[in-house]
């Protein structure tokens, strides 16, 4: 690929830490931005608080690239009021902090990798959705917009900006499916409400294989979709986990359950969601795990693409 040295924010999380270890197995040089004293030189304090995100101007000279990717997680909780300020200080108050940061040094980093989901695009119901379609409706698709609006005045100035709009990760190491791996294990599998809502998912593998893309490819930029060509509903998603694990997957979670637990958080859980990645699949990349039974596959293999 073509940058050699890359800053990154939310680097010892669930896709951070695989982006590391990929990317430094290539012998490429990254510069983690933690919260706390650094430990060596690969690391450097940020305040993602801050107006300046606690760095000074000379602290990303010479940088290839930044990729921003810390964030609080939108499943920890009720979405309260507090918690919502949480969610949306973590993404908007935290980029444009970088931004403003990036901004100024006299010569910033010419590409900026942004984490944003495709959350956007709301309820799409039967609709395919790739990153022509709208903004969505409700809280995360409000927080998604904001989100990648704060990354704006990076590219007006110059910068090649890519904002990654997510979908389910799979991965055994965290998320929907490290949550879901006991019960379904222990043969208490189960679709969430009526499991006709779509999900659209990627592999931790394929997730890294396409951050890597995006880095080196100069011709890409704004939103790209990084979910699998073959959406799938939560109905199909659950037998194919279990057919992973050859356990039965009986049960149903009732969509009232879930919302009496859970709250709002409850309606993106029931939310159909049918995304694909128009854009990577326009310029030529081709996922290794396509399909979603070579998605559970790979991630219950724990293989992260590094």
């Amino acid at each position: 690929m073509g940058a050699v040295r890359v800053a990154m924010t939310g680097a010892s999380g669930l896709i951070g830490s695989a982006l590391t270890q990929s990317l430094r197995g290539d012998g490429i040089d990254v510069l983690r931005l933690v919260r706390h004293p650094p430990a060596d030189a690969s690391e450097l304090s940020w305040d993602p608080a801050a107006p300046d995100a606690g760095l000074r101007p000379p602290a990303l000279a010479g940088m290839d690239a930044v990729v921003h990717l810390s964030g609080a997680s939108v499943a920890a909780g009720r979405w309260t009021p507090a918690r919502k300020q949480v969610l949306r200080d973590s993404r908007i108050g935290s980029t444009a902090a970088l931004v403003r940061a990036l901004l100024a040094g006299d010569s910033p980093p010419p590409v900026l990798l942004v984490a944003s989901a495709i959350g956007w695009y709301g309820d799409t119901g039967d609709r395919e959705a790739d990153e022509s379609a709208p903004n969505g409706t409700g809280f995360l698709a409000e927080l998604v917009r904001d989100w990648e609006a704060a990354a704006k005045p990076a590219a007006e100035a110059g910068i090649r900006v890519v904002s990654l709009r997510t979908g389910i990760v799979l991965t055994r190491r965290g998320g929907m499916l490290g949550q879901l791996l006991l019960p379904f294990r222990l043969g208490l599998g189960f679709r969430v409400g009526a499991g006709a809502q779509y999900l659209s998912w990627i592999s931790l593998a394929d997730h890294i294989r396409a951050c890597r893309f995006l880095l080196a490819d100069a011709a890409l930029s704004g939103p790209v979709n990084l979910t699998a060509p073959a959406p799938v509903t939560n109905a199909e998603f659950a037998a194919a986990l279990a057919g992973q694990l050859h356990r039965p997957a009986p049960l149903r979670l009732p969509a009232g359950v879930l919302r009496a637990a859970l709250g709002e958080l409850a309606g993106e859980l029931l939310t159909s969601c049918r995304v694909v990645p128009a854009r990577l699949r326009g310029v030529g990349f081709t996922f290794a795990q396509p399909q979603i039974a070579a998605g559970v596959a790979a991630a219950l293999a724990d293989r992260a693409g590094a």
